[in-house]
């Protein structure tokens, strides 16, 4: 993508019915200018991030930066992983699965149903989870000779990546030179490192250490499955280094800074949730965004929520703490006529002008400008403190599961017709409210249809914003947030039986277990950070499950 002109800003931010959330957006813009944010963070001026006072903070943020230099830096990796995707084709290993969670595993998603489509030349199974029924299906319909795995954690130890890893290493056996269908990519160093040697892994790619998880899709965590989708590598990386150009330019016309203005000064003037209005085709990055923006901005009770996948609505559905950001194409002119619309009711509205074959560009803008967001609005966009929290908490549920077979709710759940119940925390009052559904519930290709027809159906009553995160993935991305931004959400957790139990090689507990510990640890640290939230336990393994949510979320209705 060319560099704009200085000075020129081709895509508007102002907003002729609210000139007053112009303004703020405007000054905003302008004192980012003046005080050349953007060559500074360019040059890792870590005196941008007032947590950077802190010596040993400044340290961590120094060790995080390697992602504004890696679309320029990383062409010998991809020429890497363009040489695997060849080796891969020659030995006929077309079906591709790749185990990751969160920063290393949206931006493949992004790339699969963006930019390959169905010209892809593999097929690429994302696995982010450890539900037992999404787990069953992938292995039922695993053929071991055509398989490739593609192992990614950046620390290496990640608990559904390892777990996922011994599963498919398990049902592989009977394969000859079983190590040749798996691939790591991690940190170096790691104990996935030493794995792939041990087990003798095909190839084992080592990432850049500065490069954080939600910031790595243009390193090899998204170019070793770019490749593998058959995409151009090079391409992708010259589009972004063009945005990487663009974006050192301290002027407002610079696309990364006008919208990192944009998110900081709507979120301080409470307009916090960021709701993204996006083409078919570009839906997907919608995810991405969302663990990008969510993860580097919700703490020290501060942040910008993105919305995601909320229908579209009528202006007057929508309260004052909004502020949207559109995404056109050259086929989007209603998307265009909607974002007028909102503009006349007086809501702000940040437009971006892109195409699907630009997607390397957008990675960079969003990344860019996410860290000018954090760095406006005080906090440091590069760690995670509050995602330890549900961690720790999913341990203490397995060991009690160990020490007495069952696991530890506090408070009990109380029993109602099909399910079961329980209720930690006070309801939040006062503007800026949020309900967010925390979905746990065994796979279902029809809940996002459910789903979607409630999320419209609260804006409608309540003009509350509402967000949908699948677990355990949205604890790597919107579950900081939960737990470290404002405290405005109510959390409505959503768990079941599951009709089969896989135990997880080399563990005592099975991928049904796993995924009940996660979800009880999740509640555990809400309820622990004061949040209010609301676990609903279906129980009945006979029912179906989707007309069993349907009558609970009737009760979100009224």
């Amino acid at each position: 993508m060319a560099r704009p002109p200085a000075g020129e800003n081709p895509e508007n931010v102002n907003n002729s019915a609210n000139p007053a959330a112009g303004a703020v957006t405007a000054a905003r813009l302008d004192r980012l200018v003046a005080n050349r944010w953007a060559s500074r963070l360019s040059r890792r001026d870590l005196s941008l991030f007032s947590p950077a006072r802190d010596a040993a903070i400044a340290r961590l943020i120094a060790q995080r930066l390697g992602w504004l230099t890696a679309p320029a830096g990383m062409g010998r990796q991809a020429e890497a992983a363009t040489a695997l995707a060849r080796e891969v084709q020659r030995d006929q290993l077309s079906e591709v699965y790749l185990l990751g969670m969160g920063g290393s595993s949206l931006g493949a998603e992004v790339l699969r149903d963006v930019a390959a489509g169905d010209d892809a030349a593999c097929r690429l199974v994302v696995l982010d989870t450890t539900d037992e029924r999404a787990v069953r299906h992938a292995t039922e319909s695993l053929a071991p000779e055509r398989a490739l795995f593609l192992v990614a954690s950046k620390s290496g130890s990640t608990v559904e990546v390892s777990a996922l890893e011994r599963h498919f290493w398990s049902e592989m056996h009977g394969v000859k030179n079983v190590g040749r269908h798996f691939v790591a990519i991690t940190d170096p160093n790691s104990p996935l490192v030493d794995l792939a040697g041990e087990r003798g892994y095909r190839q084992a790619f080592e990432n850049p250490a500065d490069i954080g998880g939600r910031y790595s899709v243009l390193s090899l965590f998204g170019l070793v499955p770019a490749a593998l989708l058959g995409l151009d590598t090079a391409r992708l990386l010259k589009d972004a280094t063009g945005m990487a150009e663009a974006c050192e330019t301290d002027a407002a016309g610079n696309p990364a800074l006008a919208l990192g203005a944009f998110m900081a000064a709507q979120a301080e003037t409470g307009r916090d949730k960021l709701t993204l209005l996006l083409p078919p085709r570009l839906a997907p990055l919608g995810a991405w965004i969302e663990q990008l923006v969510a993860e580097s901005t919700g703490k020290d009770g501060r942040g910008v929520l993105p919305v995601v996948g909320e229908p579209l609505g009528e202006a007057a559905e929508y309260d004052a703490d909004r502020a949207f950001v559109v995404v056109l194409t050259p086929d989007t002119g209603d998307l265009d006529a909607s974002a007028r619309t909102l503009e006349s009711a007086g809501h702000p509205v940040h437009r971006i002008v892109t195409t699907a074959a630009s997607i390397g560009s957008e990675f960079f803008r969003w990344e860019f400008a996410t860290a000018i967001a954090g760095a406006a609005l005080g906090i440091n966009p590069f760690d995670e403190p509050n995602v330890r929290a549900a961690k720790d908490r999913t341990a203490a549920q397995l060991d009690a599961w160990r020490r007495t077979g069952s696991f530890r709710l506090d408070p009990p759940l109380a029993q109602h017709q099909g399910y079961g119940r329980r209720e930690c925390g006070v309801p939040p009052a006062g503007a800026g409210r949020y309900l967010a559904l925390l979905d746990y519930l065994p796979t279902d290709w029809r809940r996002p249809t459910i789903i979607e027809r409630l999320r419209g159906a609260v804006r409608r009553r309540t003009r509350l914003a509402t967000t949908y995160g699948i677990g355990p993935r949205y604890l790597h991305s919107t579950g900081q947030y939960h737990k470290g931004g404002p405290n405005t959400g109510t959390f409505v957790l959503l768990t079941g039986a599951d009709a089969s139990m896989t135990p997880v090689p080399g563990s005592d507990y099975s991928f049904s277990e796993l995924k009940q510990a996660q979800a009880l640890g999740d509640f555990d640290a809400l309820a622990a950070a004061d949040r209010h939230v609301i676990h609903y336990h279906l129980e009945d393994l006979a029912a179906d499950y989707s007309k069993a949510l349907e009558r609970i979320l009737e009760q979100l209705r009224a």
